[in-house]
């Protein structure tokens, strides 16, 4: 299934639930915020380095929480008029000239910290 057919499920989904009315910019956005913090919550007191075994361990729960952001996030850029692989591809350009293989690799600064 590719990213247009899924949002027209979600955006189908939505419409038969009367839930439209709810479905604006700051709400949806409010909402993946909140759906990416309980996807961390998951991980919470782990140590880094047992942190892909705790997403082994709640692997059920981990998955549930990624569908909730992805349908908040598809779902707040459909109406926003966002095309989310361009939005990304666009972000992949600008992040390509702020971190230069040579000053970034096996670097965890911020660009403006090179």
């Amino acid at each position: 299934m590719d990213i247009k057919a899924l949002t027209s499920d979600i955006n189908k989904f939505a419409q038969e639930r009367d839930w439209e009315q709810f479905h604006n910019p700051k709400d949806l956005a409010a909402a993946l915020s909140i759906e990416t913090s309980e996807l961390l919550e998951i991980m919470l007191w782990t140590p880094s380095d047992q942190s892909a075994a705790r997403v082994e361990e709640k692997r059920e729960a981990v998955e549930n929480e990624v569908g909730d952001i992805m349908v908040y996030l598809l779902r707040f850029c459909d109406i926003c008029g966002i095309d989310p692989i361009e939005a990304t591809r666009a972000k992949m350009k600008i992040n390509a000239v702020r971190y230069p293989i040579d000053k970034s690799k096996g670097n965890s600064k911020k660009y403006d910290e090179f």
